[in-house]
């Protein structure tokens, strides 16, 4: 990711990393979070959350990135088995300076699976330092 907003361009693709859908963490998170599901059907919708927040959360640890202002337009596709490996990425969409030291990104981020469909996506707003 480019050192400040000015450097980053709309169409810019990130790779926000990969993270495996666990087996133990599938039975945990149904335990504690989704009573009813059951593990034969994927990880729940929410699970899928998780996974993204967390690639999302590392990635952005080194980027200019000051706050995040929302998420909107959450999609969920399907619901991955355990085992499966969920890649990461986030597309710039669009960029808006706001005055001297700031602008804001929108950017869509999508969770693929290992045959590269899609299982999660998002639009997201944020603060980068300029």
């Amino acid at each position: 990711m480019p050192a400040s907003f000015d450097e980053i361009e709309i169409g810019q693709v990130v790779s926000l990393g990969a993270a495996a859908v666990d087996p133990e963490m599938i039975e945990t998170f149904i335990r504690g979070f989704t009573p009813g599901w059951t593990a034969d059907r994927g990880a729940p919708d929410a699970m899928v959350y998780a996974i993204w927040a967390r690639l999302d959360a590392v990635a952005h640890t080194d980027w200019p990135q000051t706050k995040r202002l929302g998420v909107d337009a959450l999609r969920w596709v399907r619901n991955p088995p355990a085992g499966e490996l969920l890649r990461g990425r986030m597309t710039i969409m669009a960029k808006d300076p706001v005055g001297e030291g700031k602008g804001i990104v929108i950017a869509q981020h999508d969770l693929l699976d290992e045959a590269g469909r899609l299982v999660f996506s998002c639009l997201t707003r944020s603060v980068f330092a300029r």
